[in-house]
Formats: structure tokens, sequence, C-alpha cells
């Protein structure tokens, strides 16, 4: 490790071109490997912290597309030599699924009669069709096992710039074999009229003419912007933290500390978005299988966007580059892949006195730190907020074009009939970010907060009160918990050892957003795979090796991996160093406005320093230059 390389900064080129030199070298790559995965193996977070780290490793996930055999691999960069190789069980989970093997799916139905036979009997021509290559799952099919599998939805094209989502060819599935390159099996269960009408939203014909009277919104700094950065450690106010990029979870936040007075006080050692998972509700013949875990099925970060100045980003806009791996080990460059800039927030904090006639307003503002990644038919926005306050914030924006079906003339009870006969299915997004907390310190509990009604009593005698309740979790197996609108649930992590000047422990609040979590029947194969979702919130004892909701490998996982195993211990998690996991996201009932593409849609959770500081924090802020208000 060389003396200005952070333990903690992502694979630089350099490095990755190396890690596929030293495997190539010691024999682990052939003419049919693949690299499915490249990136840090970060070092223990005790080690980090203490600054003994002395050696940097990166991970690999290895395919063989000949045989199916799946290695995980761990190279050391400093020392240019292969640590440990562990063969992957393909019967506990694949390794996600390659770029390659989406390519090779047009090929391979093409050269299968059935499946040609069944387009041409509902009068759709072979080469008019285009493919949804999608994981398959594991339904515990014995015919199954042991596969590399994909199943895969046909959509009908009528023009090389027609947006085909908006002519399913539904009622039809093939199982492909990814290794055997052969369809495996094909589902023929109904013959759907094809959807007619276009979806081409981005033709005048079907938008309309241009809206006009809008005038141009312009966002400037002319001094600059009021961050920094050195290498991949950003400051900004108050606020450092450290911007890396991953291909599997994409965006990831390290040692994000808040400067109090002359104190840098920790607040977050890493954050990400470990897992999201889309579940649909159509129990068809052709569609009960659709749940796509496009973090660990797909690594969404491998398709983040290169985004572009005045159309995804507004004002004085810093872009950072992401490095990763192709899938013969080279490096990639994404350019433009990270956004970083300063937005105005409206009023921070405001008063106009009756007694003293003093008037003080002052604004807010928040760092914004973002990227966009487009899986299939979804583009998925993940925005972390850093304010003045101390607040931060994860908004999760989803747009793009809803995965569409055939309406049967007899109707649905699992979707929405978007256009003539073309359907919308009900589904969920549900994403998981892992939140490796440290409030002051490693040593974190979490309390659990209900607002309580009192009823009328000598105590209480005109009805008015109410109160709070505060449960501390005290191990794995109290942590998992939903929330509850109801009264109010806000979880509070919290420094045992560490108090206010008011006596009481620092802590930050999660605030969730009130949404339904996993809506699949608790006996379902999908709420074993993605038993995550079935709570709010999860809180476990750090362990270096736990990085992922639904476990490593989630791809054909028969489930139960991730955090049921995790919680399993039931270790101690008051007073400990934890790790704090929440589940949020929207349950989407498609909108006629949702068609034919969907404005942006908004997830998010709140963390809020509760008690961490000792009042107010920014009575500093200085108040707006006069010259940008505007006085009668």
């Amino acid at each position: 490790m060389t003396s200005h390389t952070h333990p903690l900064s992502s694979l630089s080129p350099a490095e990755i071109a190396t890690v596929r030199q030293v495997m190539a070298d010691a024999g682990l790559v052939s003419d049919t490997t693949r690299f499915a995965y490249v990136g840090l193996d970060e070092p223990g977070k005790p080690d980090v912290l203490a600054g003994t780290v002395t050696d940097r490793r990166a991970r690999v996930l290895l395919l063989d597309i000949a045989t199916g055999k799946a290695d995980d691999v761990r190279v050391s960069v400093a020392e240019g030599a292969v640590r440990e190789v562990t063969p992957i069980d393909g019967a506990a989970g694949q390794i996600a699924i390659l770029n390659e093997e989406f390519g090779v799916i047009d090929g391979i139905l093409a050269g299968c009669a059935e499946w040609t036979q069944a387009l041409r009997a509902r009068g759709v021509d072979p080469d008019t069709v285009v493919y949804a290559p999608l994981s398959a799952g594991n339904y515990g099919y014995p015919d199954e096992e042991g596969k590399r599998m994909m199943r895969v939805l046909a959509f009908r094209q009528d023009h090389p710039g027609d947006h085909c989502w908006a002519h399913p060819v539904d009622g039809l599935c093939a199982y492909v074999d990814l290794i055997a390159r052969s369809v495996h099996k094909i589902i023929d269960h109904r013959v759907h009229p094809v959807p007619a009408e276009p979806g081409n939203y981005h033709d005048p014909a079907v938008a309309g003419p241009p809206l006009e009277g809008l005038r141009p919104i312009s966002i400037t700094q002319p001094d600059g912007p009021s961050f920094r950065f050195d290498g991949e450690r950003l400051t900004w106010a108050n606020w450092s933290l450290r911007v890396g990029f991953d291909m599997r979870e994409g965006l990831v936040l390290r040692q994000l500390s808040y400067r109090d007075g002359d104190t840098e006080r920790p607040v977050v050692y890493r954050a990400s978005i470990a897992e999201m998972v889309v579940p649909y509700g159509d129990p068809s013949p052709v569609r009960f299988w659709q749940n796509y875990f496009d973090t660990g099925e797909y690594l969404y970060g491998r398709y983040a966007n290169s985004l572009r100045l005045g159309c995804d980003c507004l004002g004085e806009i810093t872009y950072l580059d992401a490095t990763i791996a192709d899938e013969f080990g080279n490096p990639h460059t994404i350019g433009n892949a990270i956004c970083v800039h300063e937005e105005d927030f409206g009023t921070l904090w405001k008063h106009s006195d009756l007694f003293t006639g003093v008037s003080e307003v002052r604004r807010q503002r928040r760092l914004v730190i973002s990227f966009f990644t487009t899986v299939g038919n979804y583009d998925y926005g993940f925005y972390w907020y850093l304010y003045l306050d101390g607040t931060i914030e994860c908004e999760a924006k989803l747009t793009g074009i809803p995965f569409t079906s055939a309406y049967p003339e007899e109707g649905s009870a699992f979707a929405t009939e978007l256009a003539p006969g073309l359907g919308a299915p009900y589904h969920q997004h549900l994403f998981c970010a892992r939140l490796d907390m440290t409030v002051d310190g490693v040593e974190n509990a979490v309390d659990e907060v209900d607002v309580v009604r009192l009823p009328m009593s000598e105590a209480n005698p005109y009805g008015n009160a109410f109160t709070s309740r505060t449960t501390r979790l005290g191990n794995e197996r109290d942590g998992a918990r939903e929330a509850d609108a109801a009264v109010s649930r806000t979880w509070h992590i919290v420094n045992p050892g560490t108090r206010n000047r008011m006596g009481t422990p620092v802590g930050y609040a999660l605030l969730p957003q009130q949404a339904p979590t996993l809506l699949a029947d608790p006996g379902s194969v999908i709420a074993a795979r993605a038993a995550f979702a079935t709570k709010h919130l999860w809180v476990t004892r750090y362990s270096a090796d736990e990085r992922y909701p639904a476990g490593d490998h989630v791809n054909q996982s028969p489930g139960h991996g991730g955090l049921p195993g995790y919680t399993a211990a039931e270790r101690d998690i008051d007073g400990q160093d934890i790790v704090v996991w929440h589940t949020f996201g929207p349950t989407h009932l498609p909108r006629l406005e949702d068609w034919p593409i969907m404005p942006v849609d908004y997830a998010k959770f709140t963390l809020k320093p509760f008690g961490f500081f000792d009042r107010n924090p920014t009575l500093n802020v200085p108040a707006t230059p006069g010259g940008h208000c505007h006085a009668d």
C-alpha cells in the first residue's frame, strides 16, 4: 500500500490491471473465464480506525462460461499475490448475471423451433422480437438443479426506434440454460393479442407540441462551490467524508463526521444501498417468478449513467468518474458517474419576535452526492443529502418505463390497464440501506421510540396528555422491527457512553417513511430469498464479512441467506459496534400517468441528530448577503 493510498480508496485502474495480471500469472484466467465482480476487499473496521492496515486487497468473483464453475478470489494488490480461492456452491446461489449472458439469448431462442413456432402462432414475426432476459430465482425445480438459468419474456419492436415495452408478447416464456446455451423449457400458457398502440414518448405525435412559456432557470455560484476534494475525501461546511464507488452497490459513503467546534465527531462509518428487490404481484404462470434483486443479481453499479450538465445535474457541478472492471478483468471507466453539488433548500430557521422586534432568517443548503443507474426498463437515482444542521438523508428517485404485460379482456386484479390491451403489473421497490454506525464512536445502541396516548385519569383529567416510550433493543432477535405510523415510531442510534449537556446519550434518529414491507406471503419463495424486506429495521453486530442483506450470492439463491443468518446468533447489540439495516421503498400500483414514461417517484429515509448537539448547531450560519435579498 503506497503512502498516499487510503485503505478505503476505490481500486484504481492500475490496481485493477494488477489484479488481473496476478490472477493470470496464478493460472486462474483462461479464454472462458469472466470477471463478474472486482472490488475493494475492505479491511476490517477496527484495523482502519486503529491505523494498522498494512495490506490492500481486491475481491474477485470469477465464472467459467464453459463449465459454470465459479470462484471467490482474494488478491493482495500490495504484494501481488493470490491469497484465497474459494469455490462457490451454485446450489447456495450463483454469482451475478454477466452482460455477455444477456447477449447470447437472441441466438439461443432464434435456433429453437418450438419458440419461433409459438411466436408465429401469435402472428408475430420472430425477426421483430426483442427479449428481456431476467433472473430466474429458485423454485426448487429438480430439473433446474445445478443449472445456471434465466427466464425470458418477449416484446415486439415495430421499427428500430420503437419502444418495445408497448408490445409485450404475453402468455409465453422461455427458460434458458446459460451454460448449455440451450432452451431448457418453454411455457406457452395463453395467446394474448399483442398491444398495438405505440409508446414512443420521444415522438412528437405521442408527446404533443412542446410546452411553451417555460423560461430558463440559471443556478450559479460565481465564487465556485463551497466543498473541496482531496482524492476521495470531501469536505463541506462542517462535514467530512470519503466518496467511493462499487460495481455492486454503486455509490458508497465512508467515514462521515461532523466538526463540532474543534472536535471531529464521527457519525457513520459506511453507508450504501446494499440490496434492492422488485417483487411483482402477478401470479400468471409466465410471470409469477418476476422478482429482481437489482443489486445482488445484476450489480447495478455497472450500469451507472454518464451524467450530463444541464440535463441530469443543474448548477455548479463537480463530476467524479468511476472505475470498475469489465468482464475480462480490464479497467473500465464510467465518465461523470457521480454528481456532487450544493443546493439551496429554503429556510433553515426564521423568527420575527413580537417583543424585541428582531427578525432573523437563515437559509438552509445541502450537499448532494448522487448517481443514476439503468437496469432494464427502470432508471434509479440515488441521492445522499448532507445538511448544515447535521441531518443526513438518502432519497431514491424512480423513473423509466413500467414493466408491461398484456391486459386480458376479462380484466385483472393484479395490474393496471395503461393503454388498450396493455397492462402494468403491481409491484414493489424495496431498498435496503446498510448503515455502519459510529455515533461518537463504535459503542452504539438502538432505542425504539413510540409516542403513547394516555387515557383520562386523575393524572390526566382532561385527556390531553401523551408521552413517549423508549425501548432499548438488546440483541439481534429484538433488532428486527417494523415501522408503525400509529405511534410515530422512530429508532434512535445512541452512544450510551457519551452524554450531551442535559445528561442524555448523544444520538441520531432514523426517521422511516411509512410504507409496507414485502407483501408476498410469508411462506413464499421470495419471502425466503428477500427476508430482509420483511422488516423495516434490522440491527446486527458489526462483522467484516456481513455485507449484503440477502447474502453474498443472490442469483438463484434458495433463500434464508443474509440477515436471517447474520442474526441467528442473537448477539448483544446494546453498547456494541453495530450495523443498522433499513428497508424502505414504494409499493407501485401503476397509474395511467406512468405511461409511456414514468415521472419520478420518490422514497427516502432521514437520519436526524437527536441530542447529538447541545443546541442548534447552525446559529453561526451567516445571513444571506444583502445583494441577494430583495427589500421593498
